[in-house]
């Protein structure tokens, strides 16, 4: 078995998915490896990472108005204001979704559906640089 990791850096315009699936394939086939598990985490609180579909972008819509009118800001049960009125919300959201995602890879290719990508998904109003740790196991 082999290893090798990577830092993604993912730039964001503020809240929404951005799809970086190219990035770690690209990296996965910088590696040699054929067979393995690909492990990424986001070092943020306030972003996630989902596995979503990449054809209709209303998708994408449909579940950031979702999770609007599910975590609204301006809530009055929240106390942790400092950072502003879209931060105890972006802590809600990730804490709802994934901060790490664990996929396989057959023949040095990650074992995505066809219409799944990877997806940083910022729960900010302001744009970030966020950072996802890659780790790849394989053989």
């Amino acid at each position: 078995m082999r290893q090798f990791h990577h830092t993604f850096e993912i730039p964001t315009r503020g809240k929404g998915l951005y799809d970086f699936t190219n990035e770690v394939i690209a990296w996965l086939a910088t590696s040699g490896l054929s067979d393995g598990l690909l492990t990424l985490f986001v070092r943020h609180t306030s972003a996630s990472l989902v596995v979503q579909e990449n054809a209709d972008p209303d998708v994408r819509g449909d579940l950031e108005r979702f999770l609007n009118r599910l975590v609204p800001e301006h809530d009055p049960l929240y106390r942790h204001t400092l950072e502003g009125p879209d931060d105890m919300p972006a802590h809600v959201r990730a804490a709802l979704t994934l901060v790490q995602l664990s996929i396989p890879f057959r023949s040095g290719h990650l074992a995505l559906g066809t219409w799944q990508a990877i997806y940083l998904y910022e729960h900010r109003r302001a744009g970030h640089v966020r950072q996802v740790a890659g780790h790849l196991l394989g053989v």
